[in-house]
């Protein structure tokens, strides 16, 4: 059989131009016919393989957004000026940047990895992480964080086991490797998500203003150059059939889809940047992530003055059986792309020699408003980069009410049986403590490193985690995520608010105030009518949000086709919320640590049980409406919270959110082995609910906090002064036999060390032990 590679025969543009008619295997790609024909207008002429590798790969829904356009629109038009007031880069570029005060700006992004880790759990969420970091570099910022927001098929399920090892080492290994702490994120566990696991990753970094870049590709004559790793074959979704146009028998190489990663060498990538940057050598920096080279170049010459030329043959191959079309498209991980003034050009060489980066400049910027690339001394692209890159397709898709949600908002758990007995309640709180999604992640956190660095002022299992900026000042900022499925599989609209304010509330009880949003969204088919009528519904529910609380949505990622045949997940749209907070000094722990205080819990519990920990643990329910969103006093509480922050007067906060009240105060419990003495009474008398429903209901806008005796009085006048609702519904001390136990007064006393039994022992028993 005679080997394609070495008879591969280039398609130029010349030969598009002899040969109109030839056919093109444009839907192999994932380009719809309507598409293959806008091209071919757009050019006046059919397009050459490495144009329709562009095309295709940049036109996608991951890089075009073609099928979202219309609805996160709304985000840059529902602003008021109190949202634009710290933004200092919102949606559009590679990563969101906020003024966080002192001369420091912080930007961060989560985006999402999905697919790749399903097929190759430990490359696919290694490089999630390693392509969110650089996205944080291009920025000129050091990145200092990751996060990680991960949902996984059924525990129990023989598949989930492969896919949890695989992702969280390969999280693990990538982050750990770079030295950056993983300070927070999510674990879920949810049979909807067995063919189709969500790996989101986050990345945030610092940077003082001055330090600010984009990236474009500006004035005519700079240099355009590459460098990092080498480009091979991996990341090539499907354009290996580019080099020949009809599957022979042998059929085309099949290149690997998922890319492979090396965090060595994207460390070293970093302080290379930072050098660059810092000595003011290039005029922007752009990283090479999803569609590669095709990307890179084609968004830098659209942001910048819209005409480049390439040679292609000066890119550093590790694999030199490469055609021109894979290597426009190659995934390959650590690369980035710089625009470099000439004169610069060879201290930027010395940089990059110092830090042993293989480095090839590719051409330059022009002024023709063409991206022009050759292979070998032939024209293969001739393109107007915004046609590639900016003016994409735009679809209005269909919209439909979903056909099945009625019945299932008519299903609520109202109509479940409730404990009442000290004995049943004390059975049902250890039971959602041992739950896959409550039980504790330390299997998935020890594996991580979350005080490499040396600035890490929170991390798990505390509501969110804390970074201090600044040494001498103690500036920091917190960073917390959230979303709950089963409440937007319920109200697609109200569940994406409700994501949004659980993430605002944990940053609250750190201490710390809410400034900015990112977001991933996840959602099944765009060409199912019911998920693109949940897209819109969950956008619109967000952006409203946002609106009302005045934080702005600096950026963030749609990801789309999670689904396994006809049958899509859970909407899942991820909230990251960042928050500022002056001084790292005065965080807040989610745990008690002295005997003796008071816990008060803030905010109103309503019977409010549907979609619900409990009706899914206990019931395997779910149904009805999620619990109600009151942003205005999300608003009031986080204020609330940060003044008594700034006093002095709370030495806890822990939000109420999946498990409710039980959860939340098992969790404060076991946070440092201190017990506690607590009581219904005063809940269920002036909420008017049952001591299930206390303990069990998922209200929104509440918060568990202790306060020192000695700061009593000052701070239930902070509460009552702003219109909180109040109550002392327990304190930290309780002990049995010298023993520190969780009572809940005549209904139930557990032991610290059952509660750890009980909540630590789940993800191992399906897992392994966990690493010590």
């Amino acid at each position: 059989m005679t080997d394609t590679t070495t008879t591969h025969v280039v398609d130029t543009v010349a030969n598009a131009i002899e040969t109109p008619e030839r056919e093109q295997p444009f839907a192999a790609l994932g380009l719809k016919e309507d598409e293959y024909a806008r091209i071919r207008e757009i050019l006046g002429r059919r397009p050459t393989s490495g144009e329709l590798a562009m095309y295709s790969v940049m036109w996608s829904e991951h890089c075009s957004y073609k099928s979202s356009k219309i609805y996160l629109r709304q985000f840059g038009q529902k602003v008021s000026p109190a949202m634009k007031k710290n933004l200092m880069v919102g949606m559009g570029e590679n990563a969101g940047v906020v003024d966080v005060g002192e001369g420091w700006a912080v930007t961060f992004k989560v985006e999402s990895h999905n697919h790749p880790s399903y097929i190759e759990p430990f490359q696919g969420a290694a490089t999630g992480v390693g392509g969110i970091v650089r996205d944080i570099i291009s920025m000129g910022a050091r990145p200092v964080a990751v996060m990680d927001q991960l949902r996984f098929g059924a525990i129990d399920n023989p598949d989930t086991a492969r896919v949890v090892h695989g992702v969280v080492s390969g999280i693990s290994f990538y982050g750990n490797c770079l030295g950056l702490p993983n300070i927070g994120g999510e674990t879920y566990f949810d049979p909807v998500y067995q063919g189709n696991p969500l790996v989101n990753a986050l990345s945030v970094g610092v940077l003082r203003h001055e330090d600010l870049h984009l990236a474009n590709a500006s004035g005519a004559g700079n240099k355009v150059v590459l460098f990092g790793a080498r480009t091979g074959g991996d990341g090539i979704g499907g354009a290996s059939i580019l080099a020949s146009d009809t599957f022979s028998a042998g059929g085309p190489t099949k290149r690997p889809a998922v890319q492979v990663g090396d965090p060595f060498a994207e460390k070293v990538l970093i302080e290379c940047c930072l050098e660059l940057f810092r000595d003011k050598l290039v005029e922007g920096i752009q990283d090479l992530g999803a569609a590669g080279i095709s990307c890179a170049t084609s968004e830098l010459a659209s942001n910048g003055d819209g005409g480049m030329f390439i040679e292609l043959d000066k890119v550093l191959l590790r694999d030199p059986s490469l055609t021109a079309e894979e290597i426009l498209m190659s995934e390959s991980q650590e690369r980035m792309m710089a625009v470099v003034r000439p004169e610069l050009l060879d201290a930027f060489l010395a940089v990059t020699a110092k830090w042993d980066v293989e480095t090839s400049v590719l051409g330059e910027v022009t002024e023709t408003g063409r991206l022009v690339i050759n292979w070998k001394g032939e024209e293969i692209v001739n393109v107007d980069p915004r046609t590639v890159a900016v003016d994409g397709p735009v679809y209005e898709r269909p919209v439909a009410y979903p056909t099945w949600i009625d019945a299932l908002q008519d299903d609520s758990a109202s109509v479940l049986g409730r404990p009442t007995t000290g004995d049943a309640l004390r059975e049902q709180t250890l039971a959602l403590l041992g739950s896959a999604n409550l039980a504790d992640k330390g299997w998935v956190t020890d594996q991580y490193d979350y005080f490499v660095g040396g600035n890490t002022a929170l991390a798990f299992p505390d509501d969110a985690g804390m970074i201090r900026v600044d040494e001498e000042s103690g500036l920091g900022f917190a960073i917390a995520t959230d979303a709950n499925g089963r409440y937007c599989q319920l109200d697609p609209k109200q569940g994406a608010q409700l994501a949004l304010a659980e993430a605002y509330r944990n940053v609250a009880a750190s201490g710390a105030v809410p400034v900015a949003v990112t977001d991933c969204l996840n959602f099944g088919s765009p060409e199912n009518p019911e998920v693109m009528w949940q897209f819109s519904q969950a956008v619109e529910g967000l952006s409203d949000a946002c609106l009302e609380l005045e934080i702005p949505v600096t950026g963030g990622n749609v990801s789309f086709y999670n689904q396994t045949g006809d049958t899509p997940i859970f909407p899942t749209p991820v909230v990251g919320v960042l928050g500022v907070i002056d001084d790292v000094a005065r965080r807040i722990p989610s745990g008690w640590q002295d005997e003796g205080e008071n816990i008060y819990l803030l905010g109103i519990t309503r019977e409010e049980l549907d979609g619900s920990a409990w009706a899914g643990t206990i019931h395997g329910h779910l149904g009805g409406h999620p619990p109600a969103v009151d942003l205005a006093a999300e608003r009031s509480l986080a204020e609330a919270l940060h003044a008594a922050a700034q006093e002095g007067l709370i030495s806890s906060a822990h939000d109420l959110a999946d498990g409710g009240l039980a959860q939340a105060l098992a969790e404060s419990v076991m946070r440092f082995g201190v017990g506690a003495r607590v009581w219904l009474t005063e809940i269920e008398e002036r909420d008017g609910v049952d001591a299930a429903t206390a303990l069990f209901s998922e209200s929104t806008a509440r918060v568990i906090v202790s306060v020192p005796r000695e700061d009593d009085v000052k701070f239930r006048g902070l509460c009552e002064g702003r219109g909180i609702p109040v109550l002392r519904i327990g304190v930290t001390d309780a002990e049995v036999g010298a023993q520190p136990v969780l009572e809940v007064q005549d209904l139930f006393t557990i032991g610290v060390e059952e509660l750890r039994g009980v909540h630590r022992s789940t993800l191992p028993e399906h897992f392994g032990p966990t690493v010590a």
